[in-house]
């Protein structure tokens, strides 16, 4: 079996039902600067999968990183994004709720506008750095991973949809803020919290009680903790994420991905133990997707 089939491991003892059998690792091309998340993705799966006694689907062959602009990433990643959307539409109309390892917020182009198909009462908890809202007309950089929620909510054409209501986004510690974001925001259809003391209590009133899909890019976290393609100043703790999710957990879960995990520690640690902490840290949200 090629890299590129998607394949399931053999399942951990303890996960005989249909529930456990919601988990993905996405690693392929999606707007990489660089290889190592792709290889976050594979090793954050696996423990995924140990965690959650469960069996492991794969999508996509991890090859070396393009590093280009938005048009020639998406071209090279959407056969790959279509399988994966297409894995949510089953998984979710089966009333599975899916638990994803991805290795970049582009990813999120497949899976948020078939989160909101299917559950259009739900809200995505985003937790970033940055809010991703830009367009194509609006970024600098051309970077995709920067325009996945204008995406995901029809603001441009990713050929991925765009049914994601603005009203059904929560924006969780970001600031790292563009001008053109800036406006969206200050707008008042996108709510948005920051990272701070009442960041639970805040987040808890922006849901308002809806079901809950949780994003997580880990440049959310303080700069040092995990290996991950951006360090902004200001974020949260892992203790900081587990308080967070806790809360979550507290609403329906509709369903959960983890991105943007890269390879090579700055802690010194090894990428599994990287990623066992992290598991930890979102395990409230992981236990209430089985079922």
């Amino acid at each position: 079996m090629s890299a590129g089939e998607d394949s399931e491991a053999t399942a951990f003892p303890g996960a005989p039902t249909e529930s456990h059998r919601a988990l993905t690792a996405f690693h392929g091309r999606a707007g990489d600067h660089n290889d190592r998340a792709m290889a976050g993705a594979r090793v954050l799966g696996t423990e995924l999968a140990r965690y959650m006694r469960a069996g492991l689907t794969r999508i996509g062959q991890s090859r070396p990183a393009l590093n280009a602009g938005w048009e020639t990433e998406l071209t090279a990643a959407l056969p790959e994004l279509r399988r994966l959307a297409d894995r949510y539409e089953t998984l979710l109309a089966a009333g599975a709720r899916p638990v994803t390892a991805l290795n970049r917020c582009a990813v999120a182009l497949a899976t948020l506008p078939v989160v909101a198909r299917h559950r259009p009462d739900a809200c995505v908890v985003w937790l970033d750095a940055h809010p991703d809202l830009h367009t194509p007309a609006t970024s600098d950089s051309g970077y995709l991973g920067g325009m996945v929620l204008a995406g995901a909510s029809g603001m441009w054409e990713s050929g991925l949809g765009g049914n994601l209501s603005t009203g059904n986004i929560v924006l969780g510690g970001v600031r790292d803020i563009d001008e053109a974001e800036q406006r969206l925001l200050s707008e008042g259809t996108i709510s948005a919290v920051s990272a701070g003391e009442d960041m639970v209590d805040n987040l808890r009133t922006a849901i308002a009680g809806r079901p809950v899909y949780f994003h997580l890019d880990c440049d959310v976290l303080e700069p040092g903790l995990l290996g991950t393609d951006y360090r902004v100043p200001g974020g949260l703790t892992l203790e900081g994420l587990r308080a967070v999710a806790g809360m979550l957990a507290e609403h329906e879960t509709v369903g959960v991905e983890l991105g943007e995990f890269e390879t090579i520690q700055p802690t010194g640690e090894t990428d599994t133990q990287a990623a066992q902490r992290l598991i930890e840290a979102v395990s409230p949200l992981l236990d209430n997707t089985r079922g």
